[in-house]
């Protein structure tokens, strides 16, 4: 299943140590569950946004992993990608940008030629092949036409993929440099945020983060004594503080690390996907990883 993982300790900037399949004792069973792509964006000191995207798995590419070991930021966003759409290609690969704006998505949406005709113009934002940057097409639409309301233009575009087309799970992360935006839709696949004090749940201890796969892991030194809230597709610790979205939930950080919280879909889609459903590519790349 694809990874997502975002953190943010805006407005002070994180010096964080990414490892993306980076397991040394366990390179060649990682490359089989997540083999398609591996991306890391972030804003930095500038405020600008910088993306580094591969189409092979991370620990196959050392460029990739000098770039993200040294990234000091104020928000970042993870994705490690199981292709369910589009060609094991670059352009395919998240995080996406458009406007300024960096976003990654866990899940599958059919019905793209429905997607293409209502997206028109904005169509043109979209690189690739995939249903996650169309989707993210759709929300930047939306969001220009909201006059910049990040929240409204997320809510507009999901409603009307959850209204008009096959859904299986619209998982997403979308971050600027200084907010984050992550919201969970349907049920289907898990999101978590943990809200973490300066030090963590002991104090004084630097951020430290690894899923039960091995697929993300991050290291953040400056978190010993600032506070930061992570989201990811599974709790990446033992804190206590991490907790489900529910389905329909979409969070807003802003900076200062405020969180608020809305029910922005409160029914399921109206074309609910299951596994069976879904073509054999898609389907494989949606079963939920073994975390024992």
């Amino acid at each position: 299943m694809c990874r997502l993982f975002a953190l943010t300790g805006a407005p002070r900037r994180t010096r964080a140590t990414f490892w993306l399949l980076d397991a040394p004792d366990s390179l060649d069973e990682q490359s089989h569950r997540n083999p398609d792509g591996t991306g890391l964006g972030f804003f930095g000191g500038d405020g600008r946004p910088e993306l580094f995207r591969q189409p092979i798995a991370a620990w196959e590419d050392r460029r990739f992993a000098a770039e993200a070991r040294e990234a000091r930021a104020t928000t970042f966003v993870a994705h490690v990608r199981h292709a369910s759409t589009g060609a094991v290609t670059a352009r395919n690969t998240h995080p996406f940008l458009q406007a300024g704006r960096l976003f990654a998505h866990n899940g599958v949406v059919e019905g793209l030629d429905a997607l293409d005709e209502h997206l028109g113009d904005a169509r043109s934002l979209v690189a690739g092949d995939t249903d996650s940057e169309r989707l993210f097409a759709l929300v930047t639409r939306e969001i220009e036409a909201a006059g910049g309301d990040v929240a409204a233009g997320i809510t507009a575009a999901v409603r009307w993929v959850a209204t008009h087309l096959p859904v299986y799970s619209i998982n997403m992360v979308l971050i600027t440099a200084d907010d984050l935006w992550a919201l969970r839709y349907p049920e289907t696949n898990e999101l978590h945020l943990l809200e973490r004090p300066a030090g963590g749940q002991h104090g004084a201890r630097p951020l430290h983060h690894a899923d039960a796969a091995g697929a993300t892991r991050v290291h953040a030194a400056d978190l010993a004594g600032s506070p930061a809230v992570v989201v990811a597709s599974e709790p990446m610790d033992e804190h206590p503080g991490w907790r489900p979205l529910a389905s329909g939930e979409l969070v807003h950080v802003a900076a200062g690390c405020a969180v608020t919280s809305t029910r922005v879909l409160a029914d399921p889609p109206a074309h609910l996907l299951t596994l069976a459903d879904l073509r054999p590519t898609a389907a494989a790349s949606q079963r939920q990883t073994d975390r024992t």
